[in-house]
């Protein structure tokens, strides 16, 4: 059978939209004689619709594109994941199914049986686990039908499984009906290094139950979501047989005849740097245009975050839709404003220079009376912060723009940012890369020319908000923070465990205190792109108001 293997980037609830992709997808792989067309998870409604789910005119919606889909696609079986009512007398109303149909008629249904409610997935709030069978006999081979989460939780994989039971396990539980291809459709967002473990995973599988596998995974950015794709076909001896590119919409068209004998060469694999800067372009662009923007603007400092953000945004949205603006205080250096110019030129982008030290003083005379007697602190360094911010949002009014935020994971981790001044904007392009990752893609960026200024690159980063000022006068040097933030928000390490790895006591203690101190600035923060495996914002949900000791 000739299969289509088809990684779509839906828009949440642009039903017509989606339809109309999904459709001329199918032609496509009609027009190449293919039988089989797989689509991924939701991919009729996109991926993950949230609270919308509640609402029944978005179900109605659903439904009619569903049937749309159904009438128009003569010719060819088409896989889909998409939504069904749960009829049964318990339990929630909805099912996350997957619809193969042809010509009209709707031949099988399946329903999710694994339903995520760990980091960004909330699938339980909304649907009910599946009991139907999950294989179905079409056109000369028994389809294993899983979706998602459902090929996860292999016993032999995971030294402990989330799950009680194992769909791929039942899929093989009876002889007659086991399948000859396993097939799994799926919305699983990317993070760095979750390709490799996919595949591991999906081998292991193929060895154990001796079929082949094909992977169909949704892509593009959904809020702070990002959707890698990367569909592929492993066969029944753990080898890797064909993959499409990730982060781009694409398919793939693969033969079930002989697929031992396949040796199509898999697309090369991205290093980290390359793979990381493609997300976050990817998750920018469709951040910015589904939600009907076109411009950016950017505070440009003269410092590494603000020009990766800057780079990333242009090959995202293209130089004439990204605005730069310089907004120097009485502190900042000659060096830094020329610095953000000369990034502004390499990336070929409007460059604006708004001095806010009038501004400056004329809050500090306001403010005088009533700080009389009172040595300049903090309190001076965050107005300038919140003037910038101030003007930034009236460009991005003005302009009809997108203020896109520039602060960093390990700045935002330890609050080392200003409410309603440098935490201001509608997407925080780079809030989940630790600063030491901001350098490795910054220097991967200037790898064949100067993109990024060096003396960006080199100098001590600061937020120039006081005489000298450095990071470093206030943290421990990046090196030591990106390690001790890791160990502390991704592998959940104790303070003790941390300090036995051989980090200094105190300052252990007061970075963990202020992650602890800083969880209400977080949660004010704008939206974040995820790439690392614990990114702040959905899939990290602590209290505020909380008194535990590590």
């Amino acid at each position: 059978m000739k299969i289509a293997l088809i990684q779509t980037n839906p828009v949440i609830g642009a039903f017509t939209d989606n339809t109309k992709d999904i459709l001329s997808w199918a032609v496509q792989a009609r027009e190449q004689n293919c039988d089989l067309a797989i689509f991924p998870e939701l991919a009729i409604c996109g991926y993950p619709p949230q609270d919308l789910l509640e609402h029944h005119s978005f179900l109605e919606a659903h439904d009619r594109a569903l049937n749309k889909l159904m009438d128009q696609c003569p010719g060819i079986g088409v896989l889909c994941g998409g939504i069904s009512r749960h009829i049964g007398p318990k339990g929630k109303f909805l099912h996350n199914s997957a619809f193969l149909f042809q010509d009209g008629d709707l031949l099988f249904t399946s329903h999710k049986k694994l339903l995520p409610s760990y980091d960004v997935f909330d699938e339980n709030r909304y649907f009910e686990p599946g009991e139907t069978e999950q294989s179905f006999y079409f056109n000369g081979m028994r389809l294993g039908i899983t979706i998602c989460e459902d090929i996860f939780n292999d016993q032999e994989t995971f030294s402990h499984p989330l799950y009680q039971n194992d769909p791929v396990a039942t899929l093989f539980a009876e002889h007659a009906k086991k399948p000859d291809l396993l097939i799994n459709i799926a919305a699983s967002p990317y993070s760095i290094g979750k390709a490799a473990l996919r595949r591991k995973i999906f081998s292991q599988l193929c060895v154990k139950y001796q079929l082949p596998l094909l992977y169909v995974n949704q892509v593009g950015g959904q809020d702070s979501i990002l959707f890698d794709g990367r569909c592929l076909m492993i066969d029944q001896n753990g080898h890797l047989v064909q993959a499409t590119k990730p982060f781009v919409e694409e398919m793939l068209i693969i033969d079930t005849n002989g697929i031992a004998n396949l040796k199509i060469p898999a697309p090369a694999e991205f290093n980290e740097s390359e793979e990381v800067i493609a997300a976050l372009v990817m998750g920018t662009r469709d951040y910015v245009h589904k939600c009907g923007f076109k411009k950016t603007i950017i505070g440009l400092s003269g410092g590494i975050d603000s020009a990766l953000t800057a780079a990333i945004a242009v090959q995202a949205l293209g130089c004439e839709n990204v605005m730069g603006v310089a907004l120097p205080s009485p502190y900042s250096s000659n060096g830094s404003v020329e610095d953000a110019r000369r990034l502004a030129a390499n990336l070929n982008i409007r460059f604006e220079t708004v001095p806010i030290s009038p501004l400056f003083q004329v809050c500090k005379k306001t403010l005088a009376p009533l700080f009389l007697g009172l040595a300049e602190d903090v309190t001076e360094q965050n107005i300038q912060a919140r003037l910038r911010g101030m003007l930034l949002m009236a460009l991005a009014n003005k302009f009809d723009s997108l203020l896109l935020n520039t602060g960093n994971k390990s700045e935002l981790a330890v609050g080392y940012c200003t409410l309603y001044g440098d935490m201001n904007g509608g997407l925080a392009v780079i809030s989940d890369l630790p600063k030491m990752l901001v350098y490795d893609l910054a220097r991967y960026l200037n790898r064949k020319k100067e993109i990024i200024p060096w003396s960006s690159i080199t100098k001590p980063p600061s937020a120039e908000l006081a005489p000298d000022q450095t990071d470093q006068d206030d943290l421990p040097p990046y090196e030591i923070l990106d390690s001790i933030l890791k160990a502390y928000l991704e592998d959940f390490c104790s303070v003790e465990e941390i300090i036995k790895m051989g980090f200094n006591q105190n300052i252990v203690e007061d970075i963990i205190r202020r992650v602890k101190r800083n969880e209400y600035k977080r949660k004010q923060a704008p939206m974040g792109l995820k790439v690392t495996g614990k990114a702040f914002g959905f899939g990290r949900r602590y209290p505020t108001a909380e008194q535990f000791e590590d």
